[in-house]
């Protein structure tokens, strides 16, 4: 059976070409592709959601196969409904079906029927596979609309999804097709999909669904979101990340009502208890307007004496870095608190972070080796070693390995910068070491 495209020339243009010279820009470079269980991706029109659906492409290593699951907006054919085989047609080309996978997980899913018509003009899944096909052109789907249901309907659907990978060895990403809060103020999308945003971040489908019902946010993929997140849990997953986030506000600068477009993608590694911590510290802060105190048994990790640096960015961007050259407190786990919240609530460059921002932050600590005075630029390297540049009481700091800083020169001159420090002035160079947790 042959689906033909019907949201081209709509949501993205009709044309190869059209869809090529649209989203080639959007294209993030530069980024290593990683193999993720899952994904949230927007499916709003291009020029609105594209760079945030793009974003988070750009990052995929692809598989062979996208099992595809996306809400429908139509109500034509069954709840959840599955195409089992076939061809889609899009302007890209065409895309085969992985009929055996598709029917291994309605074996596994009483819930999933075989319905092309629930596919015929739904744009949810569609508008996802020319960007698939943009970086990978002979990938293979698995079309699934996801109706709105019980909580433990989308848990057995993730089950079943689960399992069917489980028994044909297949490799694939699972992905979720989602807009966010609807025809809202940009004020109150940002604090409605934050609060869905931290669920899903968190893996916590039950925690997603009830804050949607509670709060009333109009995310229309939830049904599809929730699936997936059950089937990439049990499959091993341990958290996701916030890769991109705006609204449609964000592009017409008309901000009473807006849509909102989140871009995910789903890990298996677990953060560093450095970074929980941090992590911990902040949102605790930020939330709460407490300085949370360690626990009383610190892990070899946590404990001895070191300084440390804590740098947030809000995706992709700075968004605050405060620490310490040398130890405050008697362990690294108070040291790493301290430094947290400051990065959030006292770096003079930034404003302090707003509880909506907090599912967009990603966290580095860096943990400093004790300075060593050096004679020269001999001693350094820009990507190994850290510089601290002192002239009597002023003293400037930068951090090794960093993006556009490439030689000891440059390290020397950001510091004096920093501190101060006239070019001309004498100056005390010592270097160390940083341990990074990401």
């Amino acid at each position: 059976m042959l689906r033909q495209a019907s949201a081209a020339g709509r949501y993205y243009p009709a044309s190869k070409e059209k869809i090529r010279s649209v989203i080639t820009p959007m294209e993030v470079k530069g980024i290593a592709k990683e193999r993720y269980l899952g994904a949230v991706m927007p499916h709003a029109g291009y020029p609105y959601s594209g760079g945030v659906a793009m974003a988070v492409a750009s990052r995929l290593d692809l598989p062979e196969i996208a099992i595809i699951l996306g809400p429908s907006h139509t109500g034509i054919g069954a709840e959840y409904a599955i195409m089992a085989s076939g061809i889609w047609q899009t302007p890209m080309g065409e895309v085969e079906i992985d009929s055996p996978l598709a029917h291994s997980i309605m074996k596994y899913c009483r819930h999933i029927k075989a319905d092309p018509s629930a596919h015929q003009y739904e744009h949810s899944i569609e508008v996802q596979i020319p960007i698939l096909q943009y970086f990978k052109p002979d990938i293979k789907i698995v079309p699934i609309t996801v109706s709105f249901g019980k909580s433990e309907t989308l848990a057995d659907i993730g089950y079943g999804i689960a399992s069917a990978l489980r028994e044909t060895g297949r490799e694939a990403i699972i992905i979720a097709s989602s807009d966010m809060t609807h025809y809202e103020s940009q004020s109150d999308a940002h604090l409605k999909d934050s609060l869905a945003l931290d669920a899903i971040i968190k893996l916590d489908a039950a925690e997603m669904l009830e804050r949607i019902q509670q709060n009333h946010i109009t995310m229309c993929g939830y049904a599809p979101v929730a699936a997936m997140l059950t089937a990439v849990k049990e499959m091993g997953a341990k958290r996701a990340r916030v890769v991109a986030y705006q609204t449609s506000g964000d592009v017409t600068h008309h901000l009473d009502q807006v849509v909102g477009y989140a871009g995910l993608v789903v890990e298996q590694t677990e953060e560093s208890p450095q970074v929980a911590l941090a992590r911990a510290a902040v949102e605790t802060f930020v939330r709460e307007k407490k300085v949370i105190t360690p626990s009383a048994e610190i892990s070899a990790e946590l404990s001895g004496e070191a300084g440390v640096f804590v740098s947030l960015k809000k995706l992709g961007e700075l968004r605050g870095c405060i620490g310490t050259f040398e130890a405050h407190f008697d362990n690294i786990a108070d040291e790493i608190v301290s430094n947290a919240v400051s990065s959030a609530a006292r770096d003079p460059r930034f404003e302090p972070v707003a509880e909506w921002e907090l599912p967009l932050l990603s966290y580095s600590v860096d943990v400093l080796t004790p300075p060593q005075p050096v004679e020269d630029t001999n001693s350094l390297d820009a990507k190994k070693y850290g510089v601290i540049v002192e002239s009597g009481h002023l003293r400037g700091l930068l951090l090794p390995d960093l993006e556009g800083v490439d030689t000891p020169s440059e390290q020397i001159s950001i510091c004096r910068q920093k501190a101060g420090i006239t070019a001309d002035a004498p100056v005390k160079l010592y270097r160390f070491e940083v341990k990074r947790y990401h």
